[in-house]
C-alpha cells in the first residue's frame, strides 16, 4: 500500500486539481464519477482524471489516503474536497466557485451559473 500511497501522494500534489473516478473523463464508468467529471468539464477546470478501475492498488489505496470509503474522490491544491454528493451540493450552493477561486484554479463563471440556474 505504500507505494500506492506515494503515487497518489506525488499525483495529488502534482496537480491543482485531481479527481479519482471509475474511468476517464471522456468516458466516466459510473454515474457518480459521470456526475463530477460533468460539473468539471462543463464548468472548463483543468483536470487530472485517474481511472481506479486501470489499478486495484490505487483503488484501495485511495479510499485509505483519503479515509474515506467511495469513489469519485475530488482533489484541489492536494486537499481532499469530497465526493459526488458533497462535489454536487457544493455546486448547486456556489462554494465550489468560491474554493476554484481562492486556490487560483480556472473555471467558466457562467458554465457554473447555468448549472446552478438548471439546477435551481
Amino acid at each position: 500500500m505504500t507505494d500506492a500511497k506515494t503515487r497518489i501522494d506525488d499525483t495529488v500534489k502534482a496537480n491543482d486539481v485531481v479527481l479519482y473516478m471509475k474511468g476517464t473523463k471522456e468516458m466516466p464508468q459510473c454515474g457518480f464519477s459521470s456526475r463530477v467529471a460533468g460539473v468539471l468539464n462543463y464548468m472548463g477546470v483543468d483536470y487530472a482524471d485517474v481511472n481506479v478501475l486501470a489499478d486495484e492498488e490505487i483503488r484501495e489505496g485511495i479510499k485509505v489516503y483519503s479515509d474515506w470509503p467511495t469513489i469519485p474522490q475530488l482533489y484541489v491544491k492536494g486537499e481532499f474536497v469530497g465526493g459526488c454528493d458533497i462535489v454536487t451540493e457544493m455546486t448547486l450552493s456556489g462554494e465550489l466557485d468560491t474554493l476554484f477561486a481562492e486556490n487560483g484554479v480556472g473555471f467558466d463563471k457562467e458554465a457554473a451559473d447555468k448549472i446552478r440556474e438548471a439546477n435551481g
